[in-house]
Order: C-alpha cells, then sequence, then structure tokens
C-alpha cells in the first residue's frame, strides 16, 4: 500500500471535526484537557480539515436521554443549538479530564445526550452516527487515562460510531499530588510518549474518516433497524441452529490402578 503523504490539506479538506471538552471549569478558565486537545486541533487545522471546539459546562444543558430535556419538564436545555454542530461533524473527539480515576460528569452528561440520539436514523435507514468516527483524548494525575478511554470508546461505538485503531491519546502526572498538564514543571506538553500517540489518534481519526466519506457512508447491508422491525431477517433465520456436542461418556474409576 502506497504510504500517504502527510501533512495533506487537500485530502482532508472536506472534514468536519467537532471538539468537546468536557472539563468542569468554564471558559476562560484554564483548562488543562483543552491544553492537549489543542495539539490535536493544532494537527487537524494543518490537515485542512474544519474545527469546531467547545466546552460543554459553558452551556446550559440538562441532564437526561432526551433530544430535548424542555419536553420533560426542565425549564432550560442547550443541548438543542449543540446537536447540530454534533450532527454535522464527520468526527468527533471528546477531551475529558480524570477525576478519581474516573471521566467527569460533565463527560457523562455528553455521552447521555448522544444516546438521546442513538435511535435516530439517516435516509440510508441507519444510525445518525453510523459514517461517523469517535475519539478520545484524556489528561488527568495518577491514574485513569485507559479507564476513561475504554469506557467513552465503548460508548461512542455502541451508538454507532466507528472507532479507528489507536483512537485514543492522554496523558497522567506521577502517582500523588502533583502538577497539571500545562504546570511548568510538568513536562506533559514534552512527553514523546503523549505527543505520538496525539499525532496517530489524529491522523488515525483523518484516515478513516476518509475512508468513509470516499465510499459515502457505512456499508448498508444487514443493519437497517427499520427493516429488522419490519421483519427482515437479513439470513438470520436461515442459519442452522447451534448444537452442542455429545457428552463424552464418562469412564469408571478401576480403584486397583488409582
Amino acid at each position: 500500500m502506497t504510504e500517504i503523504t502527510v501533512p495533506n490539506p487537500d485530502r482532508f479538506r472536506d472534514l468536519r471535526v467537532v471538539v468537546v471538552n468536557t472539563t468542569l471549569k468554564r471558559s476562560p478558565e484554564l483548562s488543562n484537557t483543552q491544553g492537549l486537545l489543542d495539539r490535536s486541533i493544532a494537527l487537524l487545522r494543518t490537515n485542512g480539515a474544519t474545527v469546531d471546539t467547545f466546552r460543554l459546562v459553558d452551556h446550559d444543558v440538562a441532564p437526561g436521554v432526551q433530544p430535548d430535556m424542555r419536553e420533560q419538564g426542565w425549564p432550560t436545555d442547550a443541548w438543542p443549538t449543540l446537536w447540530p454542530r454534533i450532527a454535522e461533524a464527520d468526527i468527533l473527539i471528546i477531551g475529558s479530564p480524570i477525576w478519581l480515576g474516573e471521566q467527569s460528569s460533565v463527560t457523562r452528561r455528553l455521552v447521555e445526550r448522544l444516546y438521546a440520539h442513538s435511535s435516530e436514523t439517516g435516509e440510508d435507514g441507519l444510525s445518525v452516527f453510523h459514517g461517523k468516527v469517535g475519539g478520545v483524548i484524556v489528561t488527568g494525575n495518577e491514574d485513569g487515562v485507559k479507564n476513561v478511554g475504554a469506557s467513552l470508546l465503548y460508548a461512542l461505538q455502541h451508538i454507532g460510531f466507528t472507532i479507528p485503531p489507536g483512537a485514543d491519546a492522554g496523558w497522567i502526572g506521577p502517582v500523588g499530588p502533583g502538577p497539571s498538564y500545562l504546570d511548568d514543571d510538568s513536562g506533559g506538553p514534552e512527553s514523546d510518549f503523549t505527543n505520538r500517540n496525539t499525532t496517530f489518534a489524529t491522523y488515525n481519526l483523518l484516515h478513516v474518516a476518509r475512508l468513509l466519506k470516499d465510499a459515502g457512508g457505512f456499508p448498508v447491508g444487514g443493519n437497517r433497524p427499520g427493516a429488522w422491525e419490519d421483519g427482515e431477517r437479513f439470513g438470520f433465520d436461515a442459519a442452522p441452529p447451534a448444537t452442542q456436542p455429545e457428552a463424552e461418556p464418562q469412564q469408571t474409576a478401576n480403584p486397583e490402578h488409582d
């Protein structure tokens, strides 16, 4: 396979990326998660992609798993104004801090609001998330990078996002109280491991989004919820039932050889 020359603005110029920072800090307070996200954002823009980014905590997003929680009794809900920005994107990158080894409460709220759209389908009959690519960037202290990444990547694929290989990157400080990513003595921005993984994740997201866009979206066949509800089984009913192998006869113990 021919290696693709990068940076390559001409190749990725029509891709749209939305980056959601789920820090607990409202703007303009310094966000260490934003510091690492900015490295990926710079690389995306160097490759010609259009990047839209925001902090979820800056918006009055109600809790819940419905597209508009005002219809469920909440007085306000900013999610309906944010959702189109995600719906129009080819790539979603979630940036999450780590608190007590877990994603932030704001991160979980984003996942729940995305889940509200999991039953919606596009013109192809597939989930509105099919054809979109998802990735994760995590920052924190002590531990939790892989735990947060695993939880978020599972959630994204479960609702329909395509997850490339190596779609996550992160940075953590040493065990115990210590500097955060953007602190002068953290070594975070200089971490070769973090910088490598951030670079690889960014390009893997771009490459898979390019493949899906060039293919006209995710393949349709055997995966349309509406057709299943209408009785189509895509060959499943014709498959032979699983059979269990017959049990081996039990050997009777011979006390003379015990």
